[in-house]
């Protein structure tokens, strides 16, 4: 168990219901953003369908990602036309049925006149991107001369414009399908883990699970297990005694570092290239700066994963590089962190040259049929990656679509939905705003709860216009057990530019007297929040000096 849970598990109430001899055709193991697509869609099969992970929902790889949504235009240069194709088609879909946590964004390439990419390259290569993308998204107004002006005097730049999206949160985007999941008859498990596959005869026959916050251990029984855990995958097989031919997966640490908005910051989403020439994104997001991503080979313990001095230094320095005359220092960093992506195992392999199509890997001939690990996928392609999981065990789900409308209506409905909420909730107008741009139709069923309460109506803490009732929604039909998984995943307060640990009392007491927390508990939630909150977002004071070096 995490050593950051142990201090308040006997506080931590567990209701959950034994999982002991309940018979499952399905059993998925790691509630990233792929476990979660594939449970959902395996729950859609109408097959019985267990979901487990060992921390929280989306609380590794997934929450540490760059939050964009693209079709790969650096895939191109690989020739990787597939991928691309396949990437542009997911991020169609996720604009169009989850326009309130995917929406587009419109990025500026800047090359200098040292770059390797020559600009007619680059002009071919976004004029296919979009043929492929279909139909472009909406561009705004070319301010291509105020952008150039912030850009260092001494290089020149060559600008192009295309057409991407984002998702702010991801974590919300997985908790929304967890919803839609367990709305199918999936059994989601978070805090959970698995200790070992059961082989059986050369196939796998189910699990060994402790759940973590009772020390409780269970046997399951299962049809088909598929191993979705990301960095974790090898992990799994080896505790299990699955022996396959080499590591499926090669770990690459990838860090971001979160800045204030300084002034003159670009208000544009920029994709460049660093001091060394690899591709980075400057991204405004949540309110703040998000810079990344940098490529280390990592072998370590994916839950310890740090961003190293180096690569916040390589971060800061290709930032004011770009911006000489705005004065960016380490001063102007709020926090780094890191993930790993679980990119297939290529030890010969430059990082930038690994092939960023995920594979599946039957275990069939380890000795564990009925096993499958999947190696590999990123955020856009999740749904696309679940699809073919299911069809590879021989099913398909029966696929619904949840969009609110086509682009051109969602202002309209907007303004209408929140309007509705307001009323429905006795709200305001901005409180129902952000409800609704976090979660969709759901929306209305958060402002019905919120109703029946004063309490519930509160904000969270001073700075924010989400509402405890929504803390409240996240234990009850999100799966959240903790203080953390409400704050840095739920309704993810923590990121924000404000967020202090005056934030985390307030909010802490707020949830406590809803969920009727005495002090023992509520102490033990704002430690392991806390314990949580740094690992996760490392300050950088201590890691690069003032000043950029």
């Amino acid at each position: 168990m995490p050593s950051e849970n142990r201090a308040h598990q006997s506080l931590v109430m567990n209701s959950r219901p034994p999982l002991e001899n309940l018979p499952f055709d399905v059993l998925v193991i790691g509630g990233g953003i792929n476990g979660v697509a594939i449970a959902r869609e395996c729950a859609r099969a109408r097959r019985r369908t267990l979901l487990v992970e060992q921390h929280d929902f989306a609380a590794g790889t997934t929450s540490r990602s760059t939050r964009i949504i693209h079709g790969g235009l650096r895939y191109l240069e690989h020739g990787d036309i597939a991928q691309v194709r396949e990437s542009l088609g997911e991020r169609r879909k996720l604009l169009r049925d989850y326009p309130h946590l995917v929406r587009p964004l419109e990025f500026v390439l800047a090359l200098d006149g040292k770059s390797r990419r020559s600009a007619l390259a680059v002009r071919a290569g976004l004029w296919l991107y979009r043929r492929i993308a279909g139909s472009p998204i909406d561009r705004r107004q070319d301010d291509s001369a105020d952008f150039e002006r912030l850009l260092d005097h001494g290089r020149h730049f060559s600008l192009f414009r295309f057409e991407d999206a984002q998702c702010e949160f991801p974590e919300r985007l997985v908790a929304e399908w967890l919803v839609e999941a367990a709305a199918a008859g999936c059994v989601a498990r978070n805090h959970t883990r698995l200790l070992a596959v059961t082989i059986r005869h050369g196939r796998a026959t189910g699990a060994v699970l402790r759940d973590e916050l009772s020390g409780r251990e269970e046997q399951v029984e299962c049809s088909s297990v598929i191993n979705a855990a990301g960095p974790w995958a090898d992990e799994i097989c080896e505790n299990s005694r699955v022996h396959t031919p080499h590591r499926m997966v090669g770990g690459v640490r990838g860090s971001h570092i979160v800045l204030e908005k300084f002034a003159g910051a670009p208000g544009q989403a920029l994709y460049t290239e660093a001091v060394d020439g690899r591709p980075i994104f400057i991204i405004p997001w949540n309110d703040q700066i998000l810079v990344g991503t940098t490529e280390v080979p990592e072998s370590g313990d994916p839950s310890r994963v740090r961003p190293s001095a180096e690569e916040i230094r390589y971060l800061l320095s290709s930032l004011a590089g770009l911006f000489p005359r705005l004065g960016i220092s380490s001063s102007h960093i709020r926090y780094a962190f890191a993930g790993v992506r679980p990119l297939p195992y290529s030890p010969h392999v430059a990082p930038s040259a690994i092939p960023r199509r995920h594979y599946f890997h039957d275990h069939t001939l380890d000795g564990a049929a009925g096993m499958i690990s999947v190696i590999g996928g990123k955020l856009t392609t999740a749904g696309s990656v679940a699809r073919e999981c299911a069809e590879k065990l021989g099913f398909r789900s029966a696929r619904s679509s949840v969009a609110l409308a086509s682009e051109s209506e969602l202002d309209g409905l907007l303004a209408k939905t929140v309007a509705e909420v307001s009323q429905i909730a006795s709200i305001t107008p901005e409180t129902a705003h952000a409800m609704v741009e976090w979660y969709g139709q759901r929306s209305w069923e958060i402002a019905r709860r919120a109703r029946t309460s004063a309490q519930l109506r509160e904000r969270l803490c001073p700075h924010t216009h989400h509402i405890v009732a929504e803390a409240e929604d996240a234990f009850e039909n999100q799966r959240a057990v903790s203080l953390a998984d409400v704050l840095l995943r739920r309704v993810p307060l923590a990121l924000g530019r404000c967020w202090s640990r005056a934030c985390t009392t307030v909010a802490a007491a707020r949830v406590a007297e809803i969920r009727g927390w005495d002090d023992a508990r509520m102490k033990a939630e704002l430690e392991g929040f806390e314990t949580e909150y740094q690992a996760f977002l490392a300050k950088t004071e201590t890691l690069v000096p003032q000043g950029v070096t």
